[in-house]
């Protein structure tokens, strides 16, 4: 789930596109998450509070993250495998739901500032915090699933953008060209580095292809807080000046656009939608940083990950 950065000088575009392409279905209740499970500090009210965790995790803290992240792997390559047409995205949200809490791990996404379900599932020219509902998948769209588990403590954080049955050339280099903005991202990463070159190799390879960056979505601290204090933006800010320290943990998160990067919010207040109704895709990891570069959190043991195993 990415964090919404406050803009100076402006803020998201609410004026609705002329043709809206994906109409909101209905919206179910949350999903039941038995007592047992330890709920992050948020839950009831919702309201996660000032993030005030340290930047730099403890040796403690990360190998909590490692499992956590596991976690998430698995859950969305779970998630995966039930992405197909005729698939509500409220069925995907179940899917998500279960595999987590079956990890004894709670949904991160649910009840957090009064989020309704345990999973953000993201359609076509929706760009990110797509809430599911009834709207079943159409052969040929394309649907972001972003996972967040809080297990033992901490937050393990990942998505995926999915190709549903057969999806249009256009589409097909959008996905496969955000999941390489996201490794360009990533290898940009290392102790002594400074932030801001994470959202200039984002940037540049999204230039090489013709595609628009989100700004209004960012990446975020991670660990013991679903969204901690360090912002990464997917393009290049001066203002991003933060050195790289071994230990820091955040998401990496880019949105790219086959038009336009303006958008605007449904009346929900979640959903996030392309102004121009052009198709955006994302794809995420959690990482820590590292004297070598960084570790990916979000695999599985065996170094798997939703990205690389279905396009």
């Amino acid at each position: 789930m990415a964090k919404r950065k406050r803009r100076r000088g402006g803020t998201a575009v609410l004026a609705p596109p002329s043709e809206p392409q994906v109409r909101p279905g209905l919206v179910g209740l949350g999903r039941p998450v038995p007592r047992s499970i330890p709920k992050p500090p948020y839950i009831p009210g919702g309201e996660p509070g000032p993030a005030r965790a340290p930047l730099v995790r403890s040796a403690e803290e990360i190998a909590l993250m490692r499992r956590a992240g596991t976690a998430a792997a698995e859950v969305l390559l779970i998630a995966g495998e039930s992405v197909a047409p005729g698939v509500t995205t409220d069925e995907i949200d179940a899917v998500v739901h279960d595999a987590t809490v079956a990890r004894g791990a709670y949904p991160s996404p649910l009840g957090y500032r009064g989020f309704p379900k345990s999973t953000c599932t993201s359609v076509n020219e929706v760009i990110c915090h797509g809430i599911p509902d009834s709207r079943p998948l159409a052969d040929g769209d394309i649907v972001n699933v972003d996972v967040t588990v809080y297990l033992d403590g901490v937050h393990g954080d990942t998505n995926c953008t999915f190709l549903v049955g057969d999806v249009d050339q256009h589409s097909e280099h959008l996905v496969r060209e955000t999941r390489q903005a996201l490794y360009a991202g990533i290898a940009a990463v290392r102790q002594g580095a400074v932030l801001n070159e994470v959202g200039r190799a984002i940037e540049q390879h999204a230039d090489a292809n013709s595609l628009g960056v989100v700004r209004e979505f960012i990446g975020h601290g991670i660990g013991t807080e679903f969204h901690g204090v360090i912002q990464v933006p997917h393009y290049y800010e001066s203002r991003a000046n933060l050195e790289l320290l071994s230990g820091m943990s955040f998401t990496i998160e880019p949105m790219l656009n086959l038009g336009t990067a303006d958008l605007y919010l449904w009346d929900d207040d979640w959903t996030a939608v392309t102004l121009d109704g052009r198709r955006s895709a994302q794809f995420e990891h959690t990482l820590i940083v590292t004297e070598a570069g960084s570790e990916v959190m979000t695999l599985t043991d065996s170094g798997a990950c939703a990205a690389d195993r279905y396009l």
